[in-house]
Order: C-alpha cells, then structure tokens, then sequence
C-alpha cells in the first residue's frame, strides 16, 4: 500500500504587506490597478485576511511586483505523509484477501 501524502500552504501575503509598509486591503487596490488588475476593495479585503483556494497569474504576479517578492515568498508550502486511516466503528470494513482465508473443516455431529 503506498503512503498519501498531504500538502498544505500558507498565505503570507499580510506579513510581505507589513514588511513592505502597506499596511490596509485599501491601500493595494489602486497599486493593483496600475498593474492592469480591478478587483474590488472587498475582493483586495479577502485577498489580504484570508487564504485563497484559488489565485489568477496575473494577481499573483502584480503582488509579487508590488512588494518586491517571489511567489515562494508569499506561498509557502509544506507536505507530509499522512499514515493510512484506521476503520472507524460503522464503517465498512477493509476488504478481505480471499486468498489468505482458509475455511475451517467442518465437523458432522450424529443426531
């Protein structure tokens, strides 16, 4: 059976901000604007208080020139392996090697 592996990251473009001295979502909006990327003040507030599931090139690539960074600076990922899951009481069961269950003889009893 071969190991999963599970890869996660983390966002760290709040920490590239700060380093940089931007401080507020507001204050990247018209910055993102000069690099040909509208997105709105909420959707900047997002961008920059939460952790993005999904992330266009270009937004990725005007961050990355306005703070003077790397994508790998503002993603950072990890990956690990993940042992496999144990049955859980109501799950269905593991299957079954036929091949290694041998039947037991059966024993006839005289009324």
């Amino acid at each position: 059976m071969s190991m999963k592996r599970q890869v996660s990251y983390r966002w760290r473009l709040r920490e590239m901000m700060a380093a940089r001295g931007v401080f507020t979502a507001t204050e990247l909006v018209p910055l993102l604007h000069e690099r040909g990327i509208d997105l709105s003040a909420s959707q900047v507030h997002r961008l920059v208080t939460g952790t993005p599931e999904r992330l266009s090139l270009p937004v990725l690539a005007a961050l990355c020139d306005i703070l003077e960074v790397t994508p790998t600076d503002l993603v950072v990922t990890t990956a690990a392996n993940v042992a496999p899951r144990k049955a859980v009481a109501g799950e269905a069961p593991a299957p079954v090697d036929l091949a290694t269950v041998r039947p037991r003889r059966a024993r006839v009893r005289p009324d």
